[in-house]
């Protein structure tokens, strides 16, 4: 069991490696190109690449030598003989993220999905919701496009921003915080890749299939490829920012993390837009003022009260838990046979906790010497984020937290 659990790390370190690869590749060159179409200048009038059918084109330095991309209308008056496309990094993004959720997830779902305090599921009744997330997500993003509410881009944006917050809303409600933050993210990644296998790709196809013909090509197809290209842009920041957060329970162990993913997504969108309007040649600061003025209000408003706390301890007690009421600093002795029972079977140089090879961030408290090392950052995760143990999969009580917390306020001594 040991050895299983130590190559599915090493799995698990390959694919993520691979997924951040395959992710810098296809976001690098979604980037490109937004970049590319906003910033292209129209031919003058009556020019050979006017005549030629280019629509814009520009002059661009880089690695030491000069470029010239043209952009047609519809399509070039013949086929080139060599065509590059632009779908592997998408496709390869996608399937080795996919793999991620079998590998982080469902491989140990009930430790990484279920939380027993939010939803008493069964790990296949998990997995389920998050594999149905990913589906139902794409089928509404998609119908929604095809309406003609997909004519109206702005109401459209609305329409699609409260849909990923609902979704968001439901799952935190079903999975833990740290599954529900990653199934969000990739219901919009599973949307981003839908985009180029349904839409963008067998545009294009169509696209070639009809000069091949010798026949013009229809630019509906075009448009169309377009439109969910654009999308996939505005999608970006906020999917890298889930990609992210497992790193950062303060976000998805919140009581409303959901209403948080909320503004952080609109944080990335405004952000993204400012990028795409100066692309264009115009510079709206009011966008990424906006963006950041989001991201410190959220920072505010979930912000731990430490001087509280302190003076809770001060006056003989501190609450860890709105119903565990004022607990006084307990002996070292205590706290310590507290984290032995609820957080060495993971935290130790030989976890004990199937499917866990290795102490989750490095972070070990066998010993007096690990735990006070440690002291802050149990504080943080165990009281402060209740983050801790992963789905309260050992079942800490709300007393246990206090103690906890009262020990550290205290000096953690």
């Amino acid at each position: 069991m040991e050895l299983l659990a130590y190559g599915v790390d090493w799995l698990n370190l390959m694919v993520r490696w691979l997924h951040l690869i395959t992710g810098i590749a296809w976001i690098g060159a979604s980037f490109y190109f937004v970049w590319l179409d906003n910033s292209i200048r129209p031919p003058k009038p009556g020019s050979d690449l006017a005549k030629k059918g280019v629509s814009g084109e520009l002059w661009a330095v880089h690695g030491g030598g000069f470029y010239n991309p043209q952009k047609y209308l519809v399509s070039p008056a013949e086929l080139p003989s060599d065509l590059h496309w632009f779908k592997w990094e998408a496709y390869a993004t996608w399937l080795s993220g996919f793999s991620l959720l079998f590998i982080v997830y469902y491989f140990n779902a009930s430790a990484m999905m279920i939380d027993k305090s939010v939803a008493d599921l069964s790990q296949g009744q998990a997995i389920a919701v998050g594999l149905g997330s990913l589906l139902f997500g794409w089928i509404v993003y998609d119908g929604l496009c095809r309406s003609p509410l997909g004519k109206r881009e702005g109401l459209l944006a609305i329409v699609m921003y409260v849909f990923i917050v609902a979704m968001a809303y439901i799952l935190t409600h079903f999975l833990s915080g740290r599954a529900a933050y990653i199934h969000v993210g990739a219901m919009i990644g599973t949307m981003m890749v839908g985009n180029v296998l349904m839409l963008i790709i067998p545009g294009q196809r169509k696209l070639v299939q009809a000069m091949e013909r010798g026949e013009s090509p229809d630019p509906i197809h075009g448009k169309k490829a377009k439109q969910r290209s654009v999308h996939n842009n505005y999608f970006t920041l906020p999917v890298l920012l889930i990609m992210i957060s497992n790193h950062y329970a303060m976000t998805y162990s919140h009581a409303y993390s959901w209403a948080l993913l909320g503004a952080i997504i609109a944080a990335g969108v405004l952000i993204r837009h400012f990028f795409n309007l100066r692309h264009h040649g115009r510079t709206a600061w009011g966008f990424p003022a906006a963006g950041c003025a989001i991201l410190l209000a959220v920072a505010i408003v979930i912000a731990p009260h430490p001087v509280a706390r302190a003076a809770q301890v001060a006056q003989g007690g501190v609450s860890g838990d709105e119903h565990a009421g004022a607990v006084a600093a307990p002996e070292f002795g205590r706290v310590q046979a507290i984290i032995n029972q609820r957080c060495v079977s993971c935290h130790s140089a030989t976890p004990t906790q199937p499917g866990f090879a290795t102490a989750p961030a490095g972070i070990m408290l066998n010993t007096p010497e690990q735990i006070h090392q440690n002291a802050a950052k149990v504080n943080q995760q165990a009281v402060v984020l209740k983050a801790m143990p992963i789905g309260n999969m050992t079942n800490i009580t709300p007393e246990e937290r206090a103690e906890i917390g009262a020990w550290f306020a205290a000096g953690a001594n």
